[in-house]
């Protein structure tokens, strides 16, 4: 039943910075309470009920404050009549494999990703697609008028974790005695991590496995060169064919060649898609804004049709479904597979799909591949603070002086500029108080000119470009 008139007792206010694009996120303590995972589970079981779910399905990553927070949203869960089941501690893939794979209408995850240990979240899917965007401010409402629906629900127990790591062992091909090192940088990842290697061939060389929430050996990031030393490190002192390692949920991963240099997200990417594009002849490959023209060349090359697309895992995977593409993924190195996959980014899965093809292809190396791709120069990701309310109208700013110039602009998301032999990108982040900017050239001339005209339009629109 819907109470038409909510008592104020069970009205609940969000602090408004955690209500995000793609997930709720907050500091524990500070914007985000147990009261709130509650008042989440409420909202968000209100919103799968009136869709007809029954059950959903609960995990959480190995922050302190992870336990605690899955109680309450579980509580709030069954508070509106639903079964919830809790399969305990591991990454996110492992919650989206539980979701897609029980008897249940959707899942959430607590886990904060790679942020800081004082952060913590929720990532929300609901019949077998991610939750995002509109739907999540809607739960603000909700919660706000108490608008709740309301039952006698259940909590059980029940580990999927055995089957997860089956299933993603399942597309392994000829084995090979490769040497890696792996990283788990003591995210939630490093259980599953550890299951996986035990039954793969050759040698292995694990990293920071045991999971630890205040992340002691480096922050698990592997998009951030600095959180890659360890792994370069074991890479060369143990003379490995690779280096893989997950960020902090195990939704991403970096990969590290035997020389020690990394691959970042859209060369992982082309890698990947090369492969795919074998089986899926003239597919759909869709990438981000922020990635490499070599990307999109590449994928051309191999025969495939590649898409750019805005930023973002959530609003790719809705792509994904729209343009029937078997494959996606972003500089921030989500990788989405449909072919062979269920759609969402994994990236344990991710990982043994790179092994499949060096087993498979044992003429070509990771480094081979990295020795082949165009020398261009790029500028890493830039962030460049900007008040919540300024970030839309510095983009307009912009997009409009361009326009007037009869500039080539691509305005899927933000504007991507192609001029003096390469392009830059400006887009307001969806997630933080900032405006992201990566510029790329074919050689350094170039790109300092581009960084230039980066600058000379921030400076236009009151805004400093930082040092990076």
């Amino acid at each position: 039943m819907t109470s038409a008139v909510a008592p104020d007792s069970a009205r609940h206010r969000f602090d408004p910075t955690i209500l995000r694009e793609y997930d709720v996120r907050g500091v524990v303590g500070e914007t985000l309470f147990p009261a709130d995972a509650y008042a989440l589970g409420r909202a968000f079981g209100t919103v799968a009920k009136r869709r007809g779910a029954k059950a959903i399905t609960v995990g959480y990553d190995g922050r302190h404050s992870s336990p605690d927070l899955a109680a309450a949203l579980s509580s709030g869960l069954s508070d509106c009549g639903l079964q919830v089941i809790d399969i305990g501690r591991g990454p996110t893939p492992m919650l989206y494999f539980a979701a897609y794979t029980l008897d249940v209408q959707g899942g959430v995850m607590i886990t904060g990703s790679h942020n800081p240990p004082d952060y913590n979240g929720f990532k929300m899917v609901l019949e077998k697609a991610s939750f995002f965007g509109p739907e999540i401010q809607a739960l603000g409402a909700i919660a706000a008028a108490g608008d709740y629906e309301s039952g006698g629900g259940t909590v059980e127990q029940l580990s999927t974790f055995d089957a997860y790591i089956d299933r993603v062992l399942a597309d392994l091909g000829p084995k090979q005695t490769l040497r890696v090192a792996w990283d788990a940088g003591n995210g939630a990842m490093g259980e599953a991590m550890a299951a996986a290697v035990a039954r793969l061939p050759g040698q292995h060389f694990l990293l920071n496995e045991v999971i630890d929430g205040t992340f002691p050996a480096h922050h698990p990031d592997p998009t951030v060169a600095e959180n890659l030393v360890q792994l370069q490190e074991t890479v060369n002192a143990q003379t490995c064919d690779l280096g893989i390692a997950f960020d902090g949920d195990g939704d991403r991963i970096g990969l590290v060649d035997a020389r020690g240099r990394i691959l970042w997200g859209d060369q992982i990417l082309l890698f990947l898609a090369r492969d795919i594009l074998k089986r899926h002849p003239g597919a759909t490959i869709i990438a981000d804004v922020k990635c490499s023209e070599a990307l999109f060349d590449g994928i051309a090359a191999a025969g495939g049709e590649p898409l750019m697309w805005k930023t973002g895992h959530s609003v790719i995977k809705a792509k994904m479904k729209e343009v029937d593409s078997p494959f996606a993924g972003e500089l921030a190195a989500h990788f989405i597979f449909a072919d062979h996959f269920y759609g969402y980014d994994d990236g344990l899965y991710a990982a043994i799909r790179v092994l499949e093809i060096l087993n498979r292809e044992a003429g070509e190396t990771l480094a081979d591949f990295r020795d082949a791709l165009p020398d261009f120069s790029t500028t890493p990701e830039i962030r460049i603070p900007c008040a919540e309310d300024r970030k839309k109208a510095v983009i307009g700013e912009i997009e409009a002086r361009l326009a007037a110039e009869g500039a080539d602009v691509n305005d899927i998301d933000g504007v991507r500029v192609r001029e003096g032999g390469g392009w830059w990108l400006l887009r307001a982040s969806n997630t933080q108080d900032v405006l992201v900017a990566r510029c790329e050239a074919g050689n350094a001339a170039d790109l300092e000119k581009l960084v230039a005209r980066l600058r000379a339009e921030l400076t236009a629109s009151g805004l400093d470009l930082p040092e990076f």
